[in-house]
């Protein structure tokens, strides 16, 4: 792959059609966890007395008709383990929660293998609700040979529950493709009681501790001879002792001893690193790094896992890529990228992420499935109206409110500062057929809200009649003099067209 990329759509079906096999280096993915809750996204507007929630993603999984299509095609694709699995889940779970979970996630790693490279790797981030069956079904798919290890990473710091220990941690499952992979061993910092058992230091200022060189305890082995005027059983040969000697390296104690200088400056940086993470915090509120995006995991977690198992020019692959923090990492650490997702809401951040940090404005030929033109933009709202409202709603520059299921007659609203005070804008999005009545409804919306000005944006071109019937409510008159419609209406064509709505009040 020469070039980053943005897929916005289905994972399962990018990797089929857009991923080539053995393309990728390394693959990190934090897939829904079966949680059985819905995820919201929290914006605040510096200050503007404005904040929203955008529904991000729905991490809730039922057994249904789609879900028994996909058993069933998993089943019979040939895979022999994974299919096992499966079978075997189902006489377990049934027609689960769970079940459906693990029928959804069986053919996407399936594909994530394919796309592997031979000495690539697999991470998968988790919860203690499904680690277990998930190590299961990726034991499936990579064999339990490449398993590697089960990393904890201890996401806060106290959890309260009222009849339980608290559940602090979350479960990162690493597996290799292959028998060797890449691997950069990590380090990090030793703590202060480590640090405070080095009290020698030489002329040179090197700091240094001291060790046994006895091999007396020890279970066999040894070398049994005297070095200057001592004699023991060693745990090096008598060379070896003289060499130690030569270069310094020999401590000689007031009692008479005999022991090894182990200096600080060659412990390089830090104690080799253990599957037990703890020195990562996870994202708070006062986070700098925090873009309100649920479930948002901290950089540097992403920055260990692409240093561990990646070098500078790989590919990272992640197929859930969310608000996009293994994006970012991956292009701080000089690594090429593919981020899937299939909320416009994700690739939204993660495209305001990439500009905020790096500058980077990705162009239409780097992000695939996001509408670019009329027929794309029909195209999504028949797939996925709840994902073209959001993505036309971005296309408007507002942040606002929506939720999935009764709106009110509110698919969004944001706040505009018009002198000293703040007023509300309500709007309504229409993928379908429009009509007077449409503008009728705007305006019992926006009276209902106490709203200053309503918009309406739409797909279908607005009739004659209903710019007239827009025009009957008048106009607002700002604090500078400026007139405005109280109804408007923008068309989503003329938004892509880059068209400026000079008679629009938005926020500056």
């Amino acid at each position: 792959m020469d070039k980053n990329k943005l897929f916005y759509g289905d994972n399962l079906k990018v990797l089929r059609e857009h991923i080539e096999a053995n393309s990728v280096d390394l693959i990190y993915l934090d897939p829904p966890f079966n949680s059985n809750r819905n995820y919201n996204q929290i914006f605040t507007s510096d200050g503007k007395k404005s904040e929203a929630q955008l529904m991000a993603f729905e991490d809730t999984w039922f057994w249904g008709p789609e879900v028994e299509d996909q058993y069933i095609q998993t089943v019979r694709s040939g895979h022999g383990s994974t299919s096992s699995f499966l079978v075997a889940m189902r006489d377990l779970l049934g027609t689960s929660n769970m079940m459906a979970y693990l029928t959804m996630m069986a053919p996407r790693l399936i594909e994530l293998k394919r796309v592997l490279q031979e000495r690539g790797t697999i991470f998968l981030h988790c919860d203690p609700i499904s680690s277990h069956y998930l190590k299961l079904l990726m034991d499936a798919v990579f064999s339990p040979n490449n398993y590697q290890n089960e990393i904890i990473w201890k996401r806060t710091g106290a959890h309260n529950d009222a009849k339980r220990f608290g559940n602090n941690i979350d479960t990162i499952l690493f597996y290799s493709k292959g028998k060797t992979w890449i691997w950069n061993k990590q380090y990090k910092p030793h703590s202060e009681k480590y640090l405070s058992r080095f009290k020698g230091v030489d002329q040179d200022g090197r700091r240094w501790m001291d060790d046994n060189l006895s091999a007396k305890g020890l279970l066999g082995g040894g070398y049994e001879y005297e070095y200057k005027g001592v004699f023991n059983l060693w745990r090096v040969p008598k060379e070896r002792m003289r060499m130690l000697d030569e270069e310094g390296r020999l401590h000689y104690t007031r009692k008479g001893g005999i022991r090894l200088k182990r200096y600080l400056d060659e412990n390089k940086g830090g104690a080799a690193l253990q599957c037990l993470w703890d020195d990562i915090p996870p994202i708070n509120s006062q986070a700098k790094e925090r873009v309100g995006y649920p479930t948002q995991k901290p950089t540097a977690l992403l920055e260990r896992i692409i240093n561990s198992t990646s070098n500078p020019g790989d590919v990272v692959l992640d197929p859930f890529c969310g608000c996009g923090t293994s994006i970012v990492a991956a292009e701080r650490l000089g690594r090429k990228w593919i981020g899937i997702d299939i909320t416009h809401i994700a690739i939204a951040t993660i495209k305001e992420r990439l500009q905020k940090e790096f500058g980077m404005l990705l162009s239409p030929n780097e992000i695939t499935g996001e509408p670019y033109d009329i027929d794309g933009a029909i195209d999504l709202a028949c797939r996925d109206r709840y994902q073209f409202q959001l993505w036309a709603l971005h296309l408007l520059g507002i942040i606002t409110e929506m939720k999935k299921g009764a709106d009110g007659g509110v698919d969004g609203f944001h706040y505009f500062q018009d002198g000293n005070k703040f007023k509300k804008c309500v709007t309504q999005v229409k993928s379908g057929k429009v009509s007077v009545k449409d503008i009728r409804e705007l305006y019992g919306v926006l009276q209902k809200e106490r709203a200053t000005l309503g918009l309406l944006l739409t797909l279908g071109r607005p009739t004659r009649n209903m710019v007239e019937e827009a025009a009957k409510f008048g106009i607002y008159e700002s604090a500078n003099g400026r007139k405005y419609p109280v109804i408007q209406i923008v068309l989503v064509k003329e938004l892509l067209n880059h068209t400026k709505f000079l008679h629009t009040l938005v926020p500056d």
